[in-house]
């Protein structure tokens, strides 16, 4: 499953710096608005220790995470989606992304330039949002258009087209509004309709609060983390707490000083474990493993999936052809040290197409093409 992540924010709020921190590819960050003018893409192994202590157990040939994908594009102005700054022309780019993480500055620095004038996270997310309805009032007008075309057919091909359009049209009185598709309260019949146009503010968000390296540990006495949670706990959406600046730091150590400078530094453990699983969360995905002695590998799903589409995501023809599924939980596994141990604890089960599979769950399929 190839899940993808958009980054935006206003220029200079920290969204090229947490993409080095999350992707560690070296993408360009300084303190002039516009720096990222080409799209960044970076393919992010996730972290999970279920696979490190299944890996120690097993000791395979290769040990494969999942992955995210992030696309970080040009920071976005007042007046970016009829041309203003760079923003505007890659849109396009995370058009086709599952979800949006918003970076929002949350601290004060007078030596990195704001474009609104001064730090105030609120507006900074109501200034993006307003571009970004503005760019899906244009999508559902050219829809709308096209619909309104069709209504002039006769039967059921007609009434569909009748009533597509009067849904683009309480859309767009949303959208005229300055009202996120997300928060227009669509049904999921509603949503199915237009989720071909992948509307950008129909698009699930996390909120990243970007914080000064001198703030760690102190993020209570932050005014601006402090609006933003408020905000987004309106909206349902969570809010990860990170310095991106040490962040990307962090990820240009070689591996092995990285745990005695997150000690130092107050951290527990790197910001990227926390957007991660805040990601996966917002996405509704689960993990699930194959272990063997070629590979370990963890597998991404979308919370409750059937054993035949799980299998799915390794291969169609393990679904088509789907028989059984052994299934046992990676904490038996490593607990009782092998299949053999867990199979004799009558831990491991035998499970049909209707098995729900549950996070964390190891499994091996049988199929017959």
């Amino acid at each position: 499953m190839a899940l993808s992540i958009g980054i935006v924010g206003l220029p200079n709020v920290g969204k090229s710096t947490l993409f080095n921190a999350l992707s560690a590819a070296g993408a360009q960050a300084a303190n002039y608005p516009f720096c990222t003018i080409e799209p960044n893409v970076g393919v992010v192994p996730v972290p999970d220790e279920r696979l490190d202590k299944l890996s120690e157990l097993i000791k395979p040939l290769k040990k494969v995470p999942t992955s995210l994908e992030f696309v970080d594009i040009a920071g976005l102005v007042r007046g970016a989606s009829k041309g203003e700054g760079l923003g505007n022309q890659f849109l396009g780019n995370i058009r086709q992304v599952d979800a949006v993480l918003h970076v929002l500055r949350c601290f004060e620095d007078d030596n990195v330039t704001h474009v609104e004038g001064g730090v105030n996270p609120v507006r900074d997310r109501d200034v993006v949002d307003t571009e970004l309805c503005l760019k899906d009032l244009e999508t559902v007008e050219k829809r709308r258009e096209r619909s309104l075309k069709n209504t002039k057919m006769g039967g059921k091909a007609g009434d569909e087209a009748k009533a597509e359009v009067a849904l683009l049209d309480r859309v767009k009185a949303g959208l005229d509004a300055a009202i996120t598709v997300r928060a227009q309260k669509l049904t999921e019949e509603e949503k199915a309709v237009i989720h071909d146009l992948f509307l950008l503010t129909d698009k699930p968000v996390l909120y990243v609060a970007n914080i000064g390296e001198g703030e760690i540990g102190k993020e209570d006495a932050n005014k601006h983390v402090a609006a933003v949670k408020e905000m987004a706990a309106k909206e349902g959406f969570d809010v990860v707490v990170l310095a991106a600046a040490l962040e990307s730091e962090i990820q240009q150590l070689p591996e092995a000083e990285r745990p005695g400078f997150l000690e130092s530094a107050g951290l527990t453990e790197p910001g990227l474990h926390k957007v991660v699983r805040a990601g996966y969360t917002l996405l509704g995905l689960w993990t699930y493993f194959t272990v063997g002695e070629q590979e370990c590998r963890a597998w991404t799903i979308h919370k409750g999936y059937k054993a035949p589409q799980a299998a799915g995501v390794i291969h169609t023809d393990f679904e088509r052809g789907f028989i059984k599924a052994e299934v046992m939980r990676w904490e038996d596994l490593v607990k009782l040290g092998s299949e053999s141990a867990v199979k004799e604890k009558g831990m491991l089960r035998m499970e049909g197409k209707e098995y729900v599979v549950q996070d964390g769950d190891c499994m091996h399929f049988r199929f017959n093409v």
